[in-house]
């Protein structure tokens, strides 16, 4: 991170979702062309100590077919990342900072995995409930082996028999 923080240049990638196993586990019917074009820019910045601080800026935009929850079918769901993260020396010093600090803290190691890094924002802005805006198909409800559907009811209102009872005596 640091040379590429030193170097000024943005990494810009474009990766294969398939590359991206756990994402790929949440999306059924992945495509094989499917990708994510992502964008890493690092760059120093003055900091508390004597050396700068490194950060990283993370961007990425992708879209996965997950299944609606309403109609069980296929929904394009897009993704987008756009994340600011800052370096530190040790897990101890995260752990010290997190509380007090706006943006995310990363550990620098010399052996970092950006890749990663980029599958777990990706997986965090999936949607707990994906769904179409409009299904294309109506959803069909079913309790056991019994199908819900909105129709109306043909029972008999049991207050309509005393509004009878009541219209008689009269």
């Amino acid at each position: 991170m640091l040379a590429l923080a030193q170097e000024g240049q943005p990494l810009i990638e474009i990766t294969p979702l398939s590359q991206l196993e756990r994402l790929a586990q949440e999306a059924p019917g992945l495509a094989p062309d499917a990708a994510v074009n992502w964008q890493a820019q690092a760059e120093l910045r003055t900091g508390s100590g004597t050396e700068p601080d490194v950060w990283l800026h993370l961007q990425a935009k992708t879209s996965v077919p997950l299944t609606c929850q309403r109609c069980m079918g296929v929904v394009a769901t897009p993704l987008e990342v756009d994340q600011w993260y800052r370096f530190v020396a040790t897990e101890d010093i995260a752990m010290a900072q997190d509380d007090d600090s706006e943006e995310d803290l990363l550990v620098m190691t010399p052996q970092f995995d950006l890749l990663a890094v980029l599958e777990d924002e990706l997986l965090m802005a999936l949607p707990l409930v994906p769904m179409h805006d409009e299904c294309p198909v109506a959803p069909v409800l079913q309790v056991g082996e019994e199908e819900i559907t909105d129709e109306v009811s043909e029972k008999p209102n049991p207050f309509a028999l005393l509004a009878q009872l009541k219209k008689d005596k009269s």
